[in-house]
């Protein structure tokens, strides 16, 4: 059975009411638009965030159930806790976006195409350099073995995509972002969509309605001295589960 979608207008940077999402397939709100850093603070504002491939016109998400993580809730094993101190890694923040958004737009093992697109890769950019785009970076020597990205915004942090070169260094990233924003205040992690590798860490799911009543107000850049690069010393000794 064909579907209705509305389709944005160039011209206009607003959104149809969440509530309208699809049921089938969850949270499929919108299309069309562009990647206009106005268009895409409205939308995380929103609970909104693109989600697309190459040959697909840009198509908009808010789904039903929202996978989040609180800040200080997370899960740390003890076999993760090893891993990290066998494995020598240092970790960052914001010493190497635009690398770690074209590695996590490189193809997987387990899939070929990718939905960072080009120009999303260029809108995030952008959003960067503007303050709202993040990345946390794992190494290992010189080179780059993992990282995350996303958008901090109204004292949320928007996970986009995380990648791994180096066992479990994904998993790193998380737990260095997740220090970061308790050392900041933020109150809560977005994951977005459910996956088993995040549940592992401790991030759940909430309605929609819940997730959209912790969305602050209109989001204003960011602190620049809490994003500014900088080395990011992990202390697994915390309050994580041990």
């Amino acid at each position: 059975m064909p579907i209705y979608l509305p389709e944005l207008n160039q011209d206009l940077t607003q959104f149809p009411p969440v509530s309208t999402a699809l049921i089938d397939p969850d949270g499929l709100l919108a299309m069309g638009g562009d990647l206009t850093p106005v268009r895409l603070l409205n939308a995380y504002q929103r609970g909104i965030f693109p989600w697309f491939e190459e040959d697909q016109p840009i198509l908009w998400w808010s789904p039903s159930q929202r996978m989040v993580l609180t800040p200080g809730e997370m899960y740390v094993s003890r076999s993760l806790r090893k891993s990290y101190r066998r494995s020598g890694f240092t970790l960052s923040i914001n010493r190497a976006f635009k690398d770690v958004i074209a590695a996590c737009a490189a193809p997987r093992d387990y899939a070929c195409d990718t939905w960072i697109t080009g120009t999303m890769q260029d809108a995030y950019l952008q959003l960067h350099k503007m303050g709202f785009a993040q990345s946390v970076e794992v190494w290992q020597g010189e080179q780059l073995v993992g990282g995350l990205y996303g958008l901090y915004i109204g004292n949320i942090f928007c996970g986009e995509s995380m990648f791994h070169t180096v066992t479990d260094a994904s998993k790193i990233a998380f737990i260095g972002l997740q220090q970061h924003l308790i050392n900041i205040g933020c109150k809560l992690i977005d994951c977005q969509l459910h996956n088993e590798h995040l549940a592992s860490l401790g991030a759940k799911e909430i309605s929609r309605e819940a997730f959209i009543k912790q969305l602050g107000t209109p989001c204003a850049a960011t602190n620049q001295q809490q994003w500014q690069p900088q080395t990011l010393v992990l202390d697994l000794i915390n309050k994580a589960n041990t």
